[in-house]
């Protein structure tokens, strides 16, 4: 009986695939397999659903919150940068699993305190990472939920720029010692324009500090920083600040050590022109030797044109690092030039010196070369000591104090130039920092949107409105 069944499935089964044949012939020919659609990608980040407790509550301690999302959630990597305001005294510890994000505090919480949790960017759903930008979530210990703000902008003083690495730090305690010896009362990021906004704020007086992230809460004067001369109040109408960030003093390198030629492979002491091609009349010559020169003698290093006869007006110089030697002259255009270096010119700590005389053959650039530049400048406010700054690779290549609104150079190199406007307040043609004790804010530079480009042989003519 068991093999009469068998044999009946068989014969159907067969039956079945003879008709399916027959059916895709009669339809055109070959069947083709096609996988069920797929819909849509998914663009949609996950969806808060139910909170415990609810979001925006009043009167409440939690020790525990608990959301809930529509979907499941990508485990937290980054917890370090979810804000919690008031900034508590421990971290609390916040975990994903599933469908639920768990916030656990490690401390009491304060009487009559609004409190955030700002997510930033750390929310995302499992599958396609969907991000669930700046969810925050908020609620009070006291009868009131705080609706005050504070917002601004934080710019580079020097450059006009932005650090996006940098925080904005609220005290409550107003005292200038506040920024050294106690923690922040809250504490928030900038955006990629330096942005900033406090939310949930009480309706208090604030100072404002500005520090990067590493610093946290500690003044240093070798750090970005940055601050208000005076508090701000938190309000639902305030008007947004600017904090200009500055380095008060550079930080001191460390102490150069004697730099002596290896014990072993090749101890000859060697140097290399630093410019290739014709050379720039705008620029010192330089000499860049293998390791560090203890002792020169300029008066065997002598600078000639091209009938060895010496030339006066020059001057030969070791750089801080002792290993550049630079030679100054007003060079002339497309002018020919010899420097000889005597073998005991220079030496380095053993006492190597070159291992023979040797000399350099070099000559300018011509007129053509360089290109002629005018610069007009249709709303600079001459009242405020203006300095054009000129800045290539980060490097300022030139400052020039403007007395008019037209700026005129005849020979530039050609290239790509930034430009920017320094208020010079102490009129010394530099930038000068801030000083957070004397209540010192640093001077402003303005950055120029329109770059500079020079070519060569040409009248560069730019109008410039600030």
């Amino acid at each position: 009986m068991f093999a009469a069944d068998i044999m009946r499935s068989f014969v159907q089964l067969v039956f079945a695939s003879i008709i399916f044949t027959m059916l895709v012939i009669a339809g055109g020919g070959c069947a083709n397999i096609v996988p069920p659609a797929g819909g849509p990608r998914d663009s949609i980040p996950p969806r808060l659903i139910s909170a415990t407790p609810p979001d925006s509550s009043k009167s409440v301690h939690p020790k525990r919150i608990t959301l809930t999302f529509d979907e499941y959630v990508a485990q937290l990597q980054n917890t370090q940068d979810i804000i919690i305001s008031p900034i508590p005294v421990k971290t609390p510890n916040i975990e994903s699993r599933l469908k639920t994000i768990t916030v656990r505090f490690q401390d009491s919480l304060e009487a009559n305190t609004t409190y955030s949790i700002n997510f930033k960017n750390t929310i995302r759903d499992v599958n396609e990472g969907n991000i669930l930008k700046d969810f925050t979530y908020v609620f009070s210990t006291g009868n009131n939920i705080d609706n005050s703000q504070i917002k601004g902008r934080v710019i580079l003083a020097e450059t006009g720029k932005v650090d996006s690495t940098l925080i904005v730090l609220l005290h409550r305690d107003l005292s200038d010692s506040a920024i050294v010896k106690l923690r922040p009362r809250y504490y928030t990021t900038i955006d990629g324009s330096g942005n900033f906004t406090f939310n949930n704020l009480p309706n208090e007086n604030f100072n404002v500090f500005v520090v990067p992230i590493a610093s946290f809460r500690q003044y240093d004067s070798t750090a970005l920083f940055a601050f208000l001369n005076s508090p701000v109040k938190a309000s639902d109408s305030s008007k947004p600040v600017t904090l200009y960030a500055y380095i008060q003093e550079k930080k001191k390198s460390p102490a150069a050590t004697t730099n002596t030629a290896p014990k072993t492979g090749d101890k000859r002491l060697r140097f290399a022109n630093t410019e290739t091609g014709p050379k720039d009349i705008f620029k010192p010559l330089e000499l860049l030797f293998n390791r560090k020169l203890k002792t020169i003698d300029s008066t065997k290093i002598i600078l000639t044109d091209t009938a060895f006869s010496q030339l006066t007006n020059y001057s030969v110089q070791l750089d801080s690092t002792a290993t550049k030697l630079v030679v100054i002259h007003p060079w002339k255009l497309g002018s020919a030039y010899k420097l000889l270096i005597a073998k005991d010119a220079v030496a380095d700590a053993e006492g190597i010196t070159l291992t023979k005389a040797d000399t350099l053959t070099f000559s300018t650039q011509r007129a053509e070369d360089y290109g002629s530049v005018r610069l007009r400048f249709t709303n600079v406010d001459l009242s405020k000591n203006p300095v054009l700054q000129i800045i290539q690779n980060e490097t300022i290549i030139q400052s020039v104090p403007l007395t008019g609104r037209e700026w005129r150079q005849e020979l530039f190199k050609p290239g790509e130039y930034e430009l920017r406007i320094l208020y010079d307040n102490n009129k010394n043609g530099i930038w000068d920092p801030g000083n957070f004790y004397l209540k010192k804010q640093p001077e402003i530079v303005q950055p120029i949107q329109r770059k500079l480009t020079i070519k060569a042989n040409w009248d560069n003519e730019v109008d410039i409105s600030l």
